[in-house]
């Protein structure tokens, strides 16, 4: 399912909340906004930097004040703390509304829409606190160069050596999907029309009464990639540059049926 709010759209949403983060931190955040849109489903960082005030009230909350347990670190005790953690939630289509539904799959491809943001973070280099052994947190990633709160409460920070190593990998980094993975390269445009008129020739010599069966889920997949209007009365050679076609990810790759 395509996207109705555009990227800049998705960005703005999340822009005072990632402001305030280490550089770091911050551009990892904007990576992981940019490669889960992607991937067809947009997000909102709900948190980033949180003072010592603001965590103080959190922990109150459940304890000396209503409502649950949200959190268990005091003032001080969180990475949001520090500006190396972000929280994260679904973007709904409306761009108003926001969701933590762990199951939905927004973008109809079968796979939860939480999970696949939680593998670009993963990607990037965020840990995420569903991987947690208690008190699993599973809207929040962090980013502590193996440092623990306490040693940032001490004044520690990564070397100037990590940061820089960090940020030349983020900037390295690319979207496992792009909205311009079905554009072709005037050779590759090339190669096509001679496949595609190869098989124009094939198929009109030796036709075969139905579609052999090691050679049907890559004309699916063909079918499904638009390079084929039907797969009846082919040749066993053109049944054979199909399957061939297919193993090699030709179809996956520009179809996007992989």
């Amino acid at each position: 399912m395509a996207n109705k709010l555009t990227l800049d759209q998705v960005r703005a949403k999340s822009a005072n909340r990632i402001a305030g983060l280490s550089d770091v931190q911050r551009k990892a955040a904007e990576l992981l906004i940019d490669f889960a849109y992607a991937c067809g489903v947009p997000i909102v960082i709900t948190q980033g930097l949180r003072t010592i005030d603001e965590q103080n009230g959190l922990y109150a909350q459940g304890r000396t004040k209503p409502g649950q347990i949200v959190t268990n670190a005091r003032g001080g005790y969180s990475y949001h703390n520090f500006g190396v953690a972000i929280d994260f939630a679904l973007l709904l289509p409306d761009g108003k509304n926001v969701s933590w539904d762990m199951q939905r799959d927004g973008d109809g491809d079968g796979i939860a829409d939480w999970d696949e943001v939680v593998a670009e973070a993963k990607r990037i280099g965020w840990n995420w606190g569903g991987d947690w052994r208690s008190f699993r947190d599973y809207p929040h990633f962090e980013m502590t160069f193996g440092l623990s709160t306490a040693d940032y409460r001490a004044g520690k920070r990564p070397s100037q050596a990590q940061l820089n190593a960090s940020m030349a990998k983020l900037d390295a980094f690319k979207p496992n999907k792009t909205e311009d993975d079905d554009e072709m390269t005037t050779e590759e445009k090339a190669a096509f029309k001679a496949l595609q008129d190869r098989v124009v020739a094939l198929e009109s010599t030796n036709k075969l009464a139905k579609v052999p069966a090691w050679a049907e889920q890559a004309c699916i997949n063909a079918k499904a990639a638009g390079l084929l209007d039907t797969a009846n009365d082919g040749s066993y050679d053109f049944y054979r540059l199909v399957t061939i076609l297919d193993r090699a990810g030709v179809f996956g790759a520009k179809g996007g049926v992989a």
